[in-house]
């Protein structure tokens, strides 16, 4: 069953992640998450729907990365407004839930600050799911993705948002303003240890961790 996201002790100003729902309900359950690992939280919609979907009768640990300062493609929004509308809305998923195994872990911090700590202080393969989906800029998904990839465990399953998104308009595009360079790059340099789950809608890019 979905997270029932539009509940109104809920405060989000978007519904940008309810796109992929029908895929992570599909999807997710295939690698029984007990371990997530996301890189850009914003208003906790995604944590919200994870804690919502899986946290209900087992133990899940989900870790939170963010800087809640925001990036080039957040124009004027107010960041310190949407880092409290995240507690918020974690707090009140964790509420409803009602289930003290789970544990949300906020790491406030440059993602690859943040993952280079968790590969000192984690196991390698420590986690089911990775969903990447901070900053847009090519070489900081490829960061994402390529120090990310060390904390999943193999079987496990990695997560790409935005694939096909660019701050530019279409045939103007800058490669380096765009997710999708940086994905194409890291599943062709790991092709012999990661491959992409087919028949997904290609907004998300779907990698399944093949080997360490």
């Amino acid at each position: 069953m979905a997270a029932s996201l539009n509940d109104p002790g809920y405060d989000f100003t978007n519904d940008w992640f309810d796109q992929n729902i029908a895929v992570w309900d599909a999807l997710l359950p295939r690698f029984a998450p007990k371990r997530i690992l996301e890189i850009g939280s914003y208003e906790g919609r995604s944590a919200c729907y994870l804690i919502e979907t899986f946290g209900k009768g087992q133990a899940l640990e989900i870790h939170c990365v963010d800087t809640w300062e925001g990036g080039v493609e957040h124009g004027d929004i107010v960041m310190s407004d949407v880092e409290k509308r995240f507690d918020k809305n974690v707090q009140f998923a964790l509420t409803k839930v009602g289930n003290p195994d789970v544990v949300v872990k906020k790491h406030k911090k440059l993602s690859h600050l943040a993952l280079a700590e968790l590969i000192t202080v984690e196991r390698q393969g420590a986690f089911d799911v990775l969903y990447v989906d901070g900053s847009h800029q090519a070489h900081d998904v490829l960061s994402d993705a390529v120090m990310g990839f060390h904390l999943v465990r193999a079987g496990g399953l990695m997560i790409f948002d935005d694939y096909i998104w660019s701050m530019e308009e279409m045939g103007s595009q800058d490669l380096l303003n765009m997710p999708k360079s940086a994905i194409d790059a890291f599943v062709n340099v790991f092709t012999r240890k990661a491959i992409v789950v087919r028949n997904a809608p290609v907004y998300q890019l779907y990698v399944t961790k093949t080997a360490l």
